[in-house]
């Protein structure tokens, strides 16, 4: 009997049990649950222990960092989902040919659903948050559920239809809703990135210190990087007693010890003026070779040719370069030559970006004179997001870059610039919730109803431009972007929770697909549970009168079609597919049904076979 696909997101309540699991046995144990099953649960005592030098007897005081409502947040992050990513051709760019993704729903939600298929596989997340100065929209999770109510109904929409709230600093639970809203979505966010994976969040002052925490808590503190300061505001404000004109850009990564084993490839393209001397070697210029810090910083003391100072380098070394003709006497003492060979090597790190290239206004005028109107405000610089994706991936060309805060989608603009300028080949997802446009707005004046229709029109004008501009070298420039639209799921409730429906309602439900899920809906639901990427490319073929999808050459094969025949199940097994998926009343009749597990036993043992 064939296996059912789980059309469930990742539990990753199970998934971290299973790796406590692997790591400490002895704080795995069983209960049973609300349903009267046996499950695998954790020995939080014996877990204490285990992390402990010491006996541990009862509550000591620790640092921590902690509000309300913060292990229902983590709830939130780990808490299956039953919802789905439905395919939106007519929105689209290039369909059937793009890598890149946009992806329209609640980022918590999306997140969860990209779990199994990216997990470890984004090389740089970029976020733009709510900042929450006191007139933000932040999502509103509902922790009011108990943990089965949650998973049902998880980002459905209140009485109201909202799903963002103004979080006002009146409010009693200011930094807790913020922090409760981030949260969970910082804990997937992490599991997405590679294992020398980096993430960069916006952020202004009034939070960045709890966002601190949160990372460090989430990403852990050995994997801070750096928090940047850049110059967003030209202007003198006058809303605080000093005007503030700078926004922080946190920095983190996955794994250090996988970073910094390639940190030399991290920073910002070096720069290359001053090189006006020459040599038979080539271009340099002469910089210091004295100590800076002196004896507090432990460098050597001695006397070099004549002069006496602290210096960089031991003597042997000073020595060894003096030889190799590299140290020089001048008017400025001893220097040395520094070859524009060496620097072109280099890359440049500073946690200060305060030139002018990432203001806020810069950024509303190229977004206004892009789009005809001043359809968004404060967008990003796109600058601002090229320059960390020149510090991450400028020598990795064909990285998956994901911004689940997406706005008015500048990652996506900046991405395909980067692309133009180095022949790139990146891939981006974009996630942005359908925020509706206020009524009285420039975006809604113009047309646009929502902001995901602003983020998507900016993407096909973007590219176009970029194409225009560049028509010798964007021949081969992915321009386009596939819609997804986050929905509730493709099954039937009866798929769920059997055991609430007689067997005479069972049978109003044959095939547990809801009538409105075209082939295609069911295609990617089947590449978001099967270790698929949603913009593999799909080739549609006809084997005996039946539509078979062929995805990413053979990754996965599916047929939803009525009536399958032992022809199609062989043809298809012979093409020895790594998943092959059908519908559950596909079969046309019972010895197909029969036949199946021997046909593919027969051609291609290795292939999994789910049904829907």
């Amino acid at each position: 009997m064939m296996e059912h696909l789980n059309m469930q997101s990742m539990d990753k309540v199970a998934a971290n049990v299973a790796k406590i699991r692997e790591l400490f046995p002895n704080c795995v144990t069983e209960r049973i649950n609300n349903e009267g099953q046996l499950e695998h649960a954790i020995d939080f005592d014996m877990l204490k222990q285990e992390l402990s030098d010491h006996v541990v007897d009862g509550l000591q005081e620790r640092y921590q960092f902690t509000w309300p409502d913060k292990r229902k947040a983590i709830l939130a992050a780990n808490a299956p989902i039953n919802k789905t990513l439905r395919p939106c051709r007519e929105e689209s760019v290039d369909f059937d040919n793009t890598e890149n993704l946009y992806i329209e729903g609640d980022n918590l939600e999306v997140l969860k659903l990209l779990q199994e298929t990216y997990l470890g596989k984004v090389k740089m997340i970029y976020i733009d948050p709510p900042y929450n100065t006191g007139n933000d929209f932040v999502y509103e999770d509902d922790f009011k559920q108990n943990s089965e109510e949650y998973i049902v109904n998880s980002g459905q929409l209140d009485d109201e239809g909202n799903r963002l709230v103004v979080n006002t600093e009146s409010n009693g639970r200011f930094h807790t809703d913020w922090l409760n809203m981030i949260y969970p979505r910082l804990k997937l966010a992490k599991d997405l990135l590679s294992d020398d994976g980096v993430i960069f969040i916006s952020i202004g002052d009034d939070e960045e210190s709890n966002l601190i925490k949160c990372c460090n808590e989430i990403f852990g503190e050995s994997n801070f990087i750096a928090s940047i300061c850049h110059k967003h505001r030209a202007s003198v404000s006058n809303d605080r007693i000093i005007s503030e004109n700078h926004n922080h850009l946190l920095f983190y990564c996955k794994n250090i010890v996988s970073v910094f084993r390639n940190h030399k490839l991290i920073g910002e393209d070096p720069l290359l003026e001053g090189f006006n001397l020459e040599d038979e070697k080539g271009k340099y210029k002469l910089t210091p070779v004295d100590g800076p810090g002196g004896a507090k910083k432990g460098n050597p003391h001695y006397n070099f040719l004549g002069v006496t100072g602290y210096w960089r380098y031991s003597k042997e070394t000073m020595q060894k370069k003096y030889d190799e003709g590299l140290i020089v006497r001048t008017t400025n003492g001893l220097q040395q030559k520094y070859y524009l060979s060496q620097a072109s090597k280099s890359r440049k790190t500073v946690t200060t970006w305060w030139d002018d290239d990432f203001l806020t206004s810069s950024a509303t005028k190229m977004l206004i004179n892009l789009m005809g109107d001043k359809t968004f405000d404060n967008p990003k610089n796109i600058n601002l997001i090229i320059r960390c994706l020149k510090m991450i991936v400028k020598f990795d060309k064909d990285s998956l870059i994901i911004d689940f805060f997406s706005g008015s989608a500048t990652t996506a603009h900046a991405v395909m610039q980067l692309n133009a300028e180095d022949g790139g080949k990146r891939k981006f997802i974009m996630v942005q919730l359908q925020e509706e446009c206020v009524e009285n707005s420039e975006a809604y004046k113009a047309g646009y109803k929502n902001i995901c229709e602003i983020g998507k029109e900016r993407i096909r004008r973007a590219g176009k431009k970029i194409k225009e501009e560049n028509p010798l070298t964007t021949q081969d420039l992915d321009i386009g972007f596939r819609v997804l639209k986050c929905d509730s799921s493709n099954m039937e409730d009866v798929y769920f929770t059997p055991k609430e429906y007689m067997d005479k309602q069972q049978s109003l439900f044959v095939d547990n697909i809801k009538k409105d899920r075209s082939d295609e809906d069911l295609l990617f639901d089947a590449m978001l549970k099967l270790d698929t990427p949603l913009s593999s490319k799909i080739e549609k073929i006809s084997i005996a009168g039946k539509t078979v999808y062929n995805v990413a050459q053979g990754h996965l094969m599916a047929c939803f079609d009525k009536n399958v025949t032992d022809e199609v199940i062989t043809a298809i097994a012979k093409e020895m597919p790594s998943y092959f998926v059908m519908r559950d009343s596909s079969q046309a009749d019972d010895s197909v049904a029969i036949n199946f597990e021997q046909i593919f036993n027969t051609y291609s043992p290795q292939t999994v076979r789910r049904v829907l």
